[in-house]
């Protein structure tokens, strides 16, 4: 988040994270209290679209730490959300049943989530879905992707997978993005947190000992994305 504002809770108070919502879950309001340091766009972005992203930080007990996004890749505000104004809530897996309108389904990254989807291979061994532009312009049906704009993928990995399966993942995603023209952006959860899926491929005696994990108490490196942090 390029901007964030300050908690609406003590500093002093306990947080914890809340099982209801995960990082990258969609949020719909019903309303947004508007705070202190507030930038001048949220009010547009959020008539726009009532939605919020859950970002990776805990909270006090009756809110969830989320994020407007604006028209701009500047334009991100970390904020924090009232339970009480939750109408909904969509996860990545969810929007993979989510279909663009057919006068932007030839946007790239659109293009490599369909082939994606659709081709079968490693990927379908899990459960993912997208993310970033791809991801809020599905659940929300308004305009946020550029021609120019890479996919973002979500992939769940609860349990550990061997280095095979990693590099047929990266492999399968670069693939995709080949054919499509774009760039394909992975970030694989973990019970440490999500790491980027181009550093798992790393990690390996004589190329990478440790990868960065960020969870919702701060991001450290690990050798062990497996164990919980």
């Amino acid at each position: 988040m390029r901007v964030c504002a300050a908690p609406p809770f003590a500093p002093e108070a306990p947080r914890a994270d809340d099982p209801r919502w995960r990082a990258h879950d969609l949020l719909r309001l019903a309303r947004l209290t508007p705070v202190e340091g507030e930038p001048d766009w949220v009010r547009t972005a959020f008539a726009r679209a009532p939605f919020a992203v859950v970002r990776r930080a805990q909270a006090a007990p009756g809110f969830v730490a989320a994020g407007v996004r604006g028209a701009t890749r500047a334009e991100r505000f970390g904020t924090w959300v009232d339970v009480e104004d939750i109408e909904s809530s969509i996860s990545p897996e969810v929007l993979l049943a989510a279909a663009p309108s057919p006068a932007r389904a030839t946007f790239a990254a659109f293009v490599a989530l369909a082939a994606l989807r659709e081709t079968p291979g490693p990927l379908h061994d899990f459960v993912w879905g997208p993310t970033g532009s791809a991801g809020f312009e599905l659940a929300t049906q308004a305009p946020t992707l550029t021609e120019s704009s890479d996919l973002d993928v979500l992939i769940r990995m609860p349990q550990r997978s061997d280095a095979a399966t990693i590099h047929a993942l990266a492999a399968a995603l670069a693939h995709a993005a080949q054919r499509a023209g774009t760039r394909v952006d992975a970030q694989v959860e973990t019970p440490a947190g999500g790491v980027a899926l181009a550093e798992l491929a790393q990690l390996a005696p004589g190329k990478k000992s440790r990868v960065l994990a960020r969870a919702s108490d701060g991001a450290r490196l690990v050798a062990d994305p497996w164990q919980p942090s």
